[in-house]
Parts: C-alpha cells; structure tokens; sequence
C-alpha cells in the first residue's frame, strides 16, 4: 500500500490495526480475569501473593514508559543525541523488567509454587507470561527505532530526512500508545491479584 493509498483512509490502517490490537488484549485479559475469580470463588481455590519484584516491576515498566516520552518529544525537537539516548534506556529498563519477571517466577519455584502443584499460581504465571510476551512483542520495534536512528542521523541531511518523516513521527506515537497500555495492565494486574489476597484475609498461599 502506497503513502497516497494510506492518506485516503479517514484513519491510517496502523492505527486501526494498534486499536483492534490493545482491544483484543483487553477482552484477553479480562477473560483471564474473569476466569481466575470463577475459579478461585466456585472451588474454594486460596488466592496467591504475588512476589514482591512484581510491584517493583511497576516502577521499572513506569521508568521505561517515561522516557519513551521524553524520547518522542525529543523527536518532536528534532534532538538527536537525546533521542537516541532515552530510546536506549528505555530498552534498557524494558530488560530489567523482564528481568524481574524471570526472577519473580524463579522466587515462586524456589518457594514449591509451582504450575501443576497450585491453581492459583497456575493462572499467575498464565497471566503474567501472557503479559509479557506482548512486551516481547513491542521490544523489537523499540529496538528497531533506536538502531535505524544510530544509523540514519549520521549527517545533517539525513537527520532531517529522519525527523521530518511522518510515517516514523506516527509509528513512534503508536508504539508510546502501545507501551502505556501495557503500563496500565501491568498496574491492574498487579492491584488484581495483590487485592484478591487481601480481601480473601491474606489466607492463600
């Protein structure tokens, strides 16, 4: 498809293809959701305490969001080096949360929690696995932004070629799009199971 192709759409396909994709994540999600408290409410399933570098991860996956945003408004000022630099840390904390993913998970086995021995934590390593295999997801691109930057903005010319590109100004809007969604579920998740703990009197496992 052609850019004159892409601009005769009222919205570029991108966009729509984003928006079905984060709907689509949120019906996922909530399914899971939905699935865990039926199952832990009509069998008696004892609710599970997440490990503590989930809510750590919080942080870290808030960290990387932020200066994914600082790195498009560098892009918006036509800043080079800082753009450059905030899209590398931001890849940077994007594996350290996953990081703390793998660690987390590791606390639980070390702790005898594991899939097949706790329903609960069946759905916690479901639900979060399935989490973060959407980060993987959008890590490529991330990646891909910051190493087509290294070598593209090499001279003058080709940074302002770069910079003036609306196409990559729209790519790099949906995947700011894209990482703050993945905030936000990361957040419900973490509230959703650390609240099921709490109101079943921190009784589980």
């Amino acid at each position: 498809m052609t850019s004159q192709q892409r601009r005769s759409f009222g919205i570029h396909p991108y966009k729509i293809l984003v928006y079905l994709l984060l709907a689509g994540i949120t019906a996922l999600f909530l399914a899971l959701s939905a699935a865990y408290l039926y199952t832990r409410i009509n069998h008696g399933m004892p609710a599970l305490a997440i490990p503590p570098v989930f809510i750590v991860n919080i942080g870290v996956l808030l960290s990387s969001s932020f200066f994914l945003i600082r790195a498009k408004r560098d892009y918006q000022r036509d800043d080079t080096e800082r753009y450059k630099r905030d899209l590398l840390i931001t890849i940077i904390l994007t594996i350290l949360f996953v990081c703390g993913q793998i660690y987390g998970w590791s606390s639980m086995i070390k702790q005898d929690i594991a899939v097949n021995e706790h329903t609960g934590a069946s759905y916690l390593y479901l639900i979060s696995g399935v989490h973060l295999a959407h980060v993987f997801g959008g890590l490529p691109f991330l990646i891909l932004f910051y190493i087509t930057a290294v070598r593209k903005m090499v001279e003058p010319v080709s940074v302002l070629l770069y910079f003036t590109d609306p196409e990559k100004r729209m790519k790099l809007n949906l995947l700011t799009i894209y990482w703050h969604f993945l905030d936000a579920l990361w957040i419900y998740l973490v509230i959703f199971f650390a609240a099921n703990y709490l109101l079943s009197g921190g009784s589980g496992v």
